[in-house]
């Protein structure tokens, strides 16, 4: 006979509650949160993941969908549907040439370190440029290197994934693709010489639209 001492002192609550804490825990967050996250904010004895799975197929088809973006789950409008979503608005400012070739090089080659960046784009990168990109938690920073003067490297966020729709980073487009769209070159194009492309790398991350 099981001894009274070893059952817990409260029952968890029912598959069905815990499924509406995980859906109440992802509508309230402003952020994606992790199967970990939601498991610390839940009564002893729930099982975060099982609960986020059932709440996942529950949510198939509808409006609204919970998906995952990197490590964590958000609940987030059926692609579909977003044209429901948007809005006419005035745009008065854009990244810059150079921060839309940096962060998609740090995309598609991520870790990748600041040399590397300006190997692959033929000219230098202004410090500038990557501290925008780190304000706006596109990138951060990733391991150094294990190679002489240990230079750190750059990765994509979580924050990036989420603006994008994206679950990780193999989900982006070909690299052939984004060659082709003109964000992605190893040389200055025809006409524009490396002094020129290093002065707009030295301008302002953000720049007014004409």
């Amino acid at each position: 006979m099981a001894d009274p001492l070893d059952r817990p002192l409260f029952d968890a609550p029912d598959p069905y509650q815990q499924e509406r804490m995980v859906e109440a825990i992802l509508f309230a967050s402003a952020a994606p949160v992790t199967v970990a996250d939601l498991q610390a904010r839940m009564p002893h004895g729930c099982d975060a993941a099982e609960a986020l799975d059932s709440l996942r197929r529950r949510y198939e088809g509808r409006g609204v969908r919970v998906v995952r973006v990197g490590d964590a789950w958000a609940i987030r409008t059926a692609a579909d549907l977003g044209f429901l979503m948007s809005r006419e608005t005035v745009e008065t400012r854009k990244l810059s040439r150079a921060a839309i070739e940096t962060l998609a090089i740090v995309a598609y080659h991520q870790p990748c370190t600041r040399a590397e960046i300006e190997e692959i784009r033929g000219v230098a990168v202004s410090r500038g440029t990557l501290d925008q990109l780190l304000e706006l938690e596109w990138i951060r920073f990733g391991r150094r290197r294990e190679t002489p003067g240990r230079p750190v490297t750059f990765v994509v966020t979580q924050e990036f994934l989420d603006h994008f729709g994206l679950e990780n980073a193999r989900d982006l487009p070909g690299l052939k693709d984004l060659r082709a769209a003109g964000l992605l070159e190893n040389r200055p194009a025809p006409g524009r010489e490396p002094e020129e492309a290093a002065a707009e790398d030295q301008g302002e991350m953000f720049e007014d639209e004409a």
